[in-house]
Order: structure tokens, then sequence, then C-alpha cells
């Protein structure tokens, strides 16, 4: 998303919370662009359909998300913190989790693209979840303390070797419940009239 373009609510397009998860996101995207898609007589509409696409695009990768989050908070003042959060404490460990991922799919990047020099300096891991420096803490204190991350020589954060295989296994249990939930539509659709 450009500085100038017009902020556009990517959350209300796919007719969803900002906190929801991502297999919410997912879910809501699959449901509208079937919705919108042209082959439906009744409901087909292109130009909906593809601001579902641009929605769904933005919205569906970490980084892209965490990044979009900040420009969301800034235009309509929205605090992604958990505590603000009404579904309680298992929202705020979906979050949590979300974070993490977030942190790792970012470390992982930096890794791929300069495997000599991984390491990121701390502020700009913070300014992805923008969230407080007490909760910050508390996502450091726990991927570092299950050796997915590791503070360099020089004071930067960088994924490990089991950073790396988490990453990974967690992009294959993507993949194979995209595939399950597309099977699953497929079968849906021939039951379907």
């Amino acid at each position: 998303m450009s500085q100038s373009a017009p902020f556009i609510d990517y959350y209300a397009v796919l007719k969803v919370i900002p906190t929801c998860s991502a297999r919410s996101l997912e879910t809501a995207y699959h449901s509208l662009a079937k919705r919108f898609h042209p082959d439906h007589a009744e409901t087909g509409d292109v130009a909906k359909l593809t601001e579902v696409i641009e929605a769904y695009k933005v919205l569906r990768e970490p980084l892209q998300r965490a990044e979009y989050d900040l420009t969301y908070a800034r235009a309509t003042g929205f605090d992604f913190s958990p505590q603000h959060d009404d579904l309680g404490e298992e929202r705020s460990a979906l979050s949590d989790a979300d974070a993490h991922a977030r942190i790792l799919m970012f470390l992982y990047r930096k890794r791929r693209e300069q495997a000599k020099d991984a390491g990121v300096g701390q502020y700009s891991v913070h300014e992805i979840l923008n969230c407080s420096e007490e909760l910050f803490d508390f996502h450091l204190w726990y991927l570092r303390e299950k050796g997915f991350i590791q503070t360099t020589e020089q004071g930067a954060l960088a994924i490990t070797i089991a950073g790396v295989d988490h990453v990974i296994a967690m992009s294959q249990s993507k993949m194979k419940e995209k595939l399950l939930l597309s099977q699953s539509e497929e079968s849906r659709a021939e039951i379907e009239p």
C-alpha cells in the first residue's frame, strides 16, 4: 500500500474484525470470493471480487498485515493490544501466537536475504507488532526460551536453526490446511446442485 493511496479498510471489505485469526481471514475470503465470483448470476460482482482479492493479498501475509495494521491503527485509532479485545484470554493467546509467527517470518526472510548478516534491530521488530514494551519483552522471552531466536554479538535479533525449522513446519502445516480446505470446498461443490 503506497503512502499516497487513500486508506482502504481491508477488514471491512472482508467483513472481519481487525484482530481476527489467519484462519478466520481465510474463511471470510473464500466465502466472499465465492459469493462475488462472476459465475454466480445472482451475487456476482467483479468490482467487489477485486476488492476482496486485494484485501486478502495484503492481510494474508503476516509481515504485510503487520505493516497494514500500523496504517489501520493510525487511520482508525484502533488499539491492537490484547487488553482491548473483548474475546478474553483465548484471544490473547491467539494474538500471541500470531505475533510469534510474524516475528519469526520477518526474521526468517531477513536470514534468507542476508544469511551472513541476518540480525535485525529490536526496534524494527517491535514496530511490526505495535504493542507495549512489556508485551514485546514477553514475545522475545518466549521465542528465546524456545530457542527460535537469539541476540547477536551486535545486539540484533536473528532467527536460529530451530526457528527456521519451526517456520518451515508452520508453512507446511498451512499448506496442508489449505489443501484440505480446498478439497473440502470441491467436495461440497460436487454435492450441492
